[in-house]
């Protein structure tokens, strides 16, 4: 099991506490006033495109993204490293396809952009729905994760302080998320951002150094490190060969991981086109940055670490980062070198804090916006009151999250990461794709994209080897395990877009029709921000 010194232990421990009170004070200071509806889902678009942009970097590169990526590319090398250019190729997609007609179409929420030119309640519940299963396994996959974080970092490793440490940041997430709004979330995901390219920055050269900062050198140190040899630098070493597998999870990850909705809500945060095209320069930008620095640093947990170090704690070597910044400092540390890997520690443990708050966030605006306002009820509410719903909704969200993953902390969890994913990629893209762009689309295909999408993406995850058939699974004792593929985008992308179609050809008609002169009236805001009426429900 890894162990840190007392020094780092200590100041660790009061870089959280530093951490916790300057970022609630944060969020108390920028969040909205009492029933100001605008500022707390949008914070009035007040963000410069630089804030924006740091502010949708942070929201994309998530716990799982940092600890994921650094863990896979030393354990899988060139198939890790794959995956992570996928996951820059997804935002690269959002901003050349996406990001503007989303900032054009939508006020708060994802629902809104569907509801812009297929009004209706169904249409509110369904996306809310959609986007719920979509966000909060994503939620519980990193809250799971905390208590056995903080346990490495701070050295307790009872379960009952693993299981109050999930607890505890699960309150810290609501109090983010409820009192500041997208501002104050916005400003936490800001301050993450920075602190955590200044720390990947700092190990990246420290690993660099090592090894002369020659690359070659590097691959080779990774290459005999890894104990896979030539396989390291290599395709298949993770899905042993199978180019089908290897496909839909490229897939899955290019359509999904950028159309979640905590990420497409900070589009409607931007002040103009204009704005949000900045903005998402900044954001891959930084992305791209942060994913070869951590690129870097995975490499040089395989080269310094070593295949049997990584594993010995974890099998998913979730703690690869943390293992190769104490590697590269020294058994012996410097209080420069103890203060360097503190600021490690405090940007993961930011990482956690601001990605849980942001998903609560965007769980809580559509439960809200989506499910009650204007879902569940015809009249509409006063603006109070659906601030002081999403507020309690926010408090709900993160109690179920809390009470999750306390109870399947000991599971691998992965599974939920892939299933978040899978949604995204197999319903949320298709709708999107078709609502913004295909004239003849209509209400019965996009409530076709949702439902079907979303049920495939269930029912074939539910038959992976994620969550059975091997000891590496949510639940290794049992076999169910008869979809024989990591994803389930290599089938249900494809049947989330064919049955948007078919509800479409099948719903020809007034239903068609409507839709067409709908997306006529609506096309000017789509495409040029143009202003429009507004009918029905939508916003």
């Amino acid at each position: 099991m890894i162990e840190f010194g007392p020094d780092a232990q200590t100041m660790s421990l009061v870089a959280f506490i530093a951490v916790i009170t300057v970022t609630l004070l944060v969020c108390v200071m920028t969040g909205p006033a009492h029933g100001d509806l605008d500022e707390f889902y949008t914070g009035y678009r007040s963000l410069s495109p630089v804030q924006s942009g740091l502010a949708i970097a942070g929201d994309y590169i998530s716990a799982g993204t940092v600890l994921g990526t650094v863990g896979i590319i030393a354990l899988l090398g060139f198939d890790g490293i794959t995956l992570t250019l996928s996951t820059v190729l997804s935002l690269v997609l959002l901003m050349f396809l996406l990001a503007e007609p989303l900032r054009n179409t939508g006020r708060f929420t994802t629902g809104d952009v569907l509801t812009r030119r297929t009004p209706g309640p169904a249409v509110r519940v369904t996306a809310a729905l959609v986007t719920l299963t979509a966000l909060l396994p994503l939620v519980v996959f990193q809250l799971a994760g905390a208590g056995d974080l903080l346990a490495v970092v701070l050295g307790f490793h009872a379960d009952g302080f693993k299981t109050g440490a999930i607890v505890f940041l699960g309150v810290l997430m609501i109090a983010y998320a409820a009192i500041g709004g997208m501002k104050g979330t916005a400003f936490i995901q800001i301050v993450k951002t920075v602190v955590l390219l200044g720390a990947s920055t700092a190990i990246a050269l420290l690993v660099l150094d090592r090894f002369d900062f020659s690359l070659p050198v590097l691959l080779d140190a990774a290459k005999d490190g890894s104990g896979a040899g030539d396989a390291y630098l290599a395709s298949g070493l993770q899905f042993a060969g199978d180019d089908i597998d290897m496909i839909g999870t490229q897939m899955t990850v290019v359509l999904g991981a950028a159309v979640l909705p905590h990420i497409t809500m900070r589009m409607f945060s931007s002040r103009s086109a204009a704005a949000v095209r900045r903005s998402m320069s900044w954001a891959v930008s930084t992305v791209v940055v942060t994913c070869l620095l951590l690129a870097l640093i995975g490499l040089g947990a395989a080269a310094i670490v070593g295949h049997k170090g990584l594993v010995m704690g974890d099998p998913q070597a979730q703690t690869a980062l943390l293992m190769v910044s104490q590697a590269v400092l020294g058994p012996d540390p410097s209080t420069v070198e103890t203060l360097l890997f503190t600021a490690v520690t405090t940007a993961v443990f930011l990482t956690l804090l601001a990605s849980v708050a942001g998903i609560t966030l965007a769980c809580a605006n559509t439960l809200a916006h989506d499910l009650i306002a204007h879902g569940a009820r015809r009249n509409p509410l006063k603006r109070s009151t659906e601030m002081a719903l999403a507020r309690a909704a926010t408090v709900g969200v993160g109690l179920a999250a809390i009470a999750i993953a306390a109870g399947a902390r000991h599971l691998n969890l992965q599974a939920l990461l892939t299933l978040s994913f899978c949604v995204g990629a197999s319903a949320i893209a298709p709708a999107l794709v078709y609502s913004l762009f295909w004239r003849r689309y209509s209400r019965t295909g996009l409530l076709a994209t949702l439902i079907v999408g979303t049920a495939a993406t269930l029912l074939l995850m539910s038959g992976s080897n994620l969550v059975s058939g091997s000891p590496q699974s949510m639940f290794p004792e049992r076999d169910v395990n008869w979809f024989p593929f990591t994803t389930s985008g290599i089938v249900s992308v494809p049947l989330g877009f064919l049955a948007g179609w078919l509800g479409t050809l099948l719903g020809e008609g007034r239903d068609t029709a409507g839709g067409h002169r709908r997306y006529e009236e609506v096309e000017p805001t789509i495409l040029a921000g143009a202003p429009t009426p507004t009918a029905g429900d939508a916003p």
